[in-house]
């Protein structure tokens, strides 16, 4: 049975909007790709200088993903969302008037804060869509990184060959306004909220430890990976980290459940996000310096920058794409299996690459294979998260998620960058990467994803009963429900609409008086639950469900060997949006 969700309209523009939210944040991310090799001159600094235009983007980035996520579960995540957006506007708008070193640093700090904008978009549709339209949905939100990042680098190139690169912002600031008006436009807010305050001293501690860590990895080839700078930094990193660790295990309301954060397949997700991270940007980074080297190094492709852009374009081009593909595969066989046979084509499309690098055609066969790669892989995490957590916890997993994809990208750029360095020939002063280089670093991609591989194989597969068990009982949630009730200490009842009909397969989550959850039931196609109670007393009982307002209820239990039969009504969201 269908769930009622907002109206049709509403419905039918969320899926694109949020979607364009997370293109624009890619269109942020690659803007300067382009004139990486010209930043020195246009900021008139030298080159170890003009890479914090690009690195402090990177930390800011990494620093907002999980705060923006937990404050949009406690405060809404369209709120959090168009807070991300605006933010990004005034960093553009602040890059796009000056030629400044650190102002420019500033701006594109505040740019960084736009990287939120995706854990809190696929949070939003996992409150809003039904269950038949959410994997599509949360695929192609997930993918909108490499559609956005593939179309802005050939838009970028041409921008910056026939315009003033400041363009490149204004450019920028006008998406953001867009995806901003789209949103206030197109995108209720969803009613769900977590339980708990904001975690200040929290959300300090993983900042620091975050800069103590990226600092070393983005700028370890500058300052040397063995001088004092860089080793200190790591290790300081390690000691705040381990120190914020042990303050979130105490506190009633985390910043990061790191209780949840260590579950099996939470973790294993993670982990195998940080290797498909890697994969990810290894091929950004080789492509455009392939093609663009000059036809004498007897290599080299001699293309131009617009060209460059536009082989590389097939590779966000492909994910898109793939996001229909992906909710087929994952309906069938679970998102497990969709992220490991998306790494198995990322590794393929590398293993080919090896040997088709002599043309510019090759090199859009490679961005065609390891898009679909990549795009298989990337909208496997967030189903892989979601289905692991409690719907008050999306948007800070989410967050933390993005965050490991985004470490991967940061340690690709280290290593692959270290290679292309160390492996250079010199010519007139000028360091040229080598094809042993190029050919080292789609290696280093491919042994990534083998490591993905490995850690995905250990995560659980779906949870379906055999169907000889189907037989017996119609349902998992009926095998839950009794279960439950032959514990005589427990809540009951039933889950419904405003009609009066049951709502099937509600999420009713037990929570205790400090809000920490006791319990958590699917509710069997009659809208029935029951949950065992570990001990008398007083109980908060939230139940949630696609297409509906969450709803609340206090009850107490005397801890007597009876159940207490409690009752909730959901609301249908097409009538709170109202």
């Amino acid at each position: 049975m269908s769930q009622p969700t907002t109206s049709s309209r509403r419905t039918g523009a969320v899926v694109p909007v949020l979607a364009f939210a997370g293109i624009v944040v890619a269109v942020m991310q690659t803007l300067l790709v382009p004139v990486i090799k010209d930043l020195p001159e246009l900021l008139s600094t030298a080159p170890s200088n003009a890479t914090w235009v690009l690195t402090a983007t990177l930390l800011a980035g990494a620093v907002s993903t999980p705060i923006m996520g937990r404050l949009g579960d406690l405060a809404g995540k369209r709120r959090m969302l168009l807070a991300s957006l605006a933010v990004m506007v005034v960093g553009s708008l602040i890059c796009g008037f000056t030629d400044n070193l650190l102002v420019m640093i500033a701006g594109r700090a505040l740019q960084g804060f736009a990287m939120g904008a995706i854990p809190l978009g696929i949070g939003l549709m996992r409150d809003m869509l039904p269950a038949e339209k959410l994997g599509s949905a949360m695929a192609l939100m997930s993918s909108s990184i490499g559609v956005g990042g593939g179309l802005a680098l050939p838009l970028a190139a041409l921008v910056a060959q026939h315009a003033d690169w400041h363009a490149l912002f204004f450019g920028a600031a006008g998406l953001g306004v867009v995806s901003i008006g789209l949103t206030l436009a197109f995108v209720p807010e969803s009613p769900l909220r977590a339980p708990g305050s904001f975690d200040l001293a929290g959300a300090l501690g993983l900042s620091l430890g975050l800069v103590l860590l990226l600092l070393p990895i983005t700028k370890g080839s500058d300052w040397g990976w063995s001088s004092g700078t860089t080793l200190g930094l790591f290790g300081g990193a390690v000691a705040v980290l381990l120190a914020w660790g042990v303050m979130e295990l105490r506190r009633k309301a985390p910043l990061v459940d790191l209780r949840t954060t260590a579950r099996r397949e939470v973790l294993l997700t993670n982990l195998a996000s940080i290797m498909v991270g890697v994969a990810f940007y290894a091929i950004s980074l080789v492509l455009p310096q392939l093609l663009q080297l000059p036809a004498a190094t007897g290599y080299g492709l001699g293309q131009s920058m617009v060209v460059a852009g536009l082989c590389v374009a097939p590779l966000g081009l492909t994910m898109m794409f793939t996001a229909p593909v992906y909710a087929r595969l994952s309906a069938r066989f679970g998102p497990k299996v969709t992220l490991i046979l998306g790494m198995l084509i990322i590794a393929i499309g590398y293993g080919a690459g090896l040997g088709l690098m002599s043309a510019a055609w090759q090199t859009i066969v490679i961005s065609v294979v390891i898009g679909a790669g990549i795009g298989l892989a990337y909208s496997s995490l967030p189903a892989l998260i979601i289905g692991a957590v409690d719907p008050s916890e999306t948007g800070a997993a989410n967050g933390l998620n993005t965050l490991m994809r985004s470490i991967g990208t940061s340690v690709s750029s280290a290593v692959i960058g270290m290679v292309l360095a160390n492996t250079a020939h010199h010519a007139g002063g000028v360091a040229i990467p080598t094809m042993h280089g190029f050919r080292v670093s789609f290696l280093i991609a491919t042994g990534a994803v083998v490591v993905g591989v490995l850690l995905a194989l250990f995560l659980p597969g779906r949870r379906t009963a055999p169907a000889t068990v189907q037989l017996r009982a119609s349902s998992e949630e009926d095998a839950n429900l009794a279960r439950a009730e032959e514990a005589l200490a427990a809540f009951r009842g039933r889950v419904l609409d405003p009609a009066g009909a049951p709502v099937p397969r509600a999420k009713v989550t037990l929570l205790d008086r400090r809000g920490r959850r006791a319990g958590s039931a699917l509710t069997d196609t009659e809208g029935r639950y029951a949950l065992a109670v570990p001990a008398g007393g007083s109980y908060v009982l939230a139940a949630t469900a696609p297409g509906h307002a969450p709803r609340a209820s206090a009850a107490t239990h005397h801890g007597e060997d009876r159940a207490v039969d409690v009752d909730l009504a959901l609301e249908s969201l097409a009538e709170t949006v109202r």
